[in-house]
C-alpha cells in the first residue's frame, strides 16, 4: 500500500460527516424537537395521561399552566408565575405557542419565528423551574440535577441549530417555504 492509498483512508475515516448526513441528522433533530412541542399540546389538550390526565385536559376544562405555575416553589419570579398561573390569556398564549412551534418545526417552515418563539417559551420555563436553585422556599431539596444546562435548555439550542441551518430544507418543506413571494421579501419568515 502506497503512502497516498494510506493517508487517502486515514482521511476518509476521520473527515465529518457528509452534508447530505449532516442534513439528514438534522432533519431528524428537527422532527423529534417538533413533535415534542406539539405532543406537549396535544397532551394537555386532550389529556392522554402522560403528563395531563384527562380530568386535567384544556378540553375539559382544565387550565394547562395553573398546575406548573402555581407549583413553581423557586427562583425570583416565583410570585409572578403564581399571579400567572391559571390565567385564560396565559393559557391561550402558552397553547398556541405550543402548537405553533410544533406543527411549524415540524413542517419545516418559519424556523427562525419557531425559534424565538420556542426559545422564549423555554426561557420562561426555565425561570420558572430556576435549576440553580438547591433548595425550594420549604427548605426541600429542588430535584434539579445540574444548576445550569436542564431540557430547556437543550430544546432552546436544538431549534437555534434548526433554524440557523435551514433544517426544514431536509424533508420538510422549508425549500418551498422560501419561494413563497411574501416569505421572500420578510426573510425573518424563514
Amino acid at each position: 500500500m502506497s503512502v497516498d492509498q494510506t493517508t487517502s483512508q486515514t482521511t476518509a475515516r476521520s473527515t465529518p460527516l457528509s452534508t447530505a448526513a449532516a442534513m439528514r441528522s438534522l432533519a431528524t433533530l428537527r422532527i423529534a424537537t417538533g413533535f415534542v412541542f406539539l405532543w406537549a399540546f396535544l397532551d394537555k389538550t386532550f389529556g392522554f395521561g402522560f403528563a395531563t390526565p384527562a380530568p386535567r385536559a384544556w378540553i375539559n376544562g382544565g387550565s394547562p399552566t395553573k398546575g406548573f405555575l402555581s407549583s413553581v416553589d423557586v427562583g425570583p419570579l416565583q410570585g409572578f408565575f403564581h399571579s400567572i398561573a391559571g390565567a385564560a390569556w396565559a393559557d391561550w398564549l402558552f397553547m398556541v405557542g405550543l402548537l405553533g412551534v410544533g406543527l411549524a418545526v415540524l413542517a419545516g417552515v418559519a424556523l427562525r419565528v419557531s425559534a424565538v418563539a420556542g426559545v422564549a417559551m423555554m426561557a420562561m420555563m426555565w425561570l420558572a423551574e430556576f435549576p440553580p436553585a438547591t433548595l425550594t422556599a420549604t427548605g426541600a431539596a429542588s430535584g434539579s440535577s445540574n444548576p445550569f444546562l436542564d431540557y430547556h435548555v437543550m430544546y432552546a439550542i436544538a431549534l437555534v441549530v434548526i433554524a440557523a441551518t435551514f433544517a426544514g430544507t431536509t424533508w420538510g418543506l422549508g425549500r418551498a417555504w422560501a419561494h413563497i413571494p411574501f416569505v421572500n421579501r420578510h426573510r425573518w419568515m424563514l
